[in-house]
């Protein structure tokens, strides 16, 4: 493990690979559910919101940009050589809206898995929602909000994201 500023000891995750590179400012909770690969960069002020249950993998040789927020409750899979643009949101649970009581907060929290295949891009910005598949080689345009699952080597872009081509 390398670290640009303050680090944690590689003991604490579930796995941590080498040559890791953590930036200054990065948090990280839960890192005893968390698993990085080889060669992966996490840029500055970035949180990896572990939690108390559910797993995140980082594949290996994957860039995660700055200010980047991964919250793992329902689980979080990014697979090998994955880009993820600075500022990009990655979401595994929301608050249920059936029979809320008046305060959503109240409500309970429903967890879905989130995965990113191998050799994609998620653009800056990008927020991709609970639940989401998103395939091999996929381009997520900046700015992106995902809401279902995108087939291998598409170009989504918009909100919520539409498939504009392939590659």
């Amino acid at each position: 493990m390398e670290t640009h500023g303050d680090g944690l000891a590689p003991w604490v995750f579930s796995s941590l690979g080498d040559d890791v590179v953590f930036e200054d400012g990065v948090r990280i909770f839960h890192p005893e559910n968390i698993i990085i690969g080889d060669s992966v960069y996490i840029g500055h002020d970035t949180i990896l919101k572990g939690y108390y249950k559910g797993q995140m993998k980082l594949g290996s040789g994957s860039w995660i940009g700055q200010q980047c927020f991964i919250h793992a409750a329902g689980n979080v899979e990014i697979g090998c050589e994955v880009g993820v643009g600075p500022g990009v949101k990655i979401l595994t649970s929301a608050h249920s809206l059936g029979n809320a009581p008046d305060a959503i907060m109240s409500s309970e929290l429903v967890f879905s898995p989130v995965m990113v295949g191998d050799g994609s891009d998620i653009g800056v910005g990008a927020i991709l929602m609970p639940g989401v598949v998103i395939g091999k080689g996929v381009q997520v345009g900046a700015g992106a909000v995902v809401t279902s699952d995108i087939e291998d080597y598409a170009i989504v872009a918009g909100v919520p994201a539409k498939v504009i081509g392939s590659r």
